[in-house]
């Protein structure tokens, strides 16, 4: 799906958001930089996209599947975007709404 030549590939601020509070915990199992993904990301085509206040309000209408913050407002984006969300977080599957969970 995300080399497909009709599929815009995008990845989330709230992705970056999240990899960055974990990289400044500098968690012994999480190694990635936050700017040189970024980095490579943009460099490979993929856009950005950003939190927006209807992204944020849309989370009040999520049920209470699943209660990390990062993890619904991907799943609220991905909704509201009407774009498909891909994960290997089983539990967002559970969501209604354009979710593929991968693996």
């Amino acid at each position: 799906m995300i080399i497909h030549p009709g599929n815009d590939p995008v990845f989330s601020s709230a992705s970056l958001w999240e990899i960055s509070i974990k990289h400044g915990l500098q968690r012994d199992d999480f190694v990635v930089d936050p700017h040189l993904l970024r980095r490579a990301l943009l460099e490979n085509g993929y856009r950005e996209l950003s939190i927006t206040s209807a992204h944020a309000v849309a989370v009040t209408h999520l049920p209470l599947i699943h209660r990390d913050p990062f993890d619904r407002i991907l799943v609220a984006q991905a909704q509201t975007e009407r774009m498909t969300l891909l994960t290997t977080n089983a539990t967002l599957g559970s969501y209604p709404g354009p979710i593929r969970v991968l693996g």
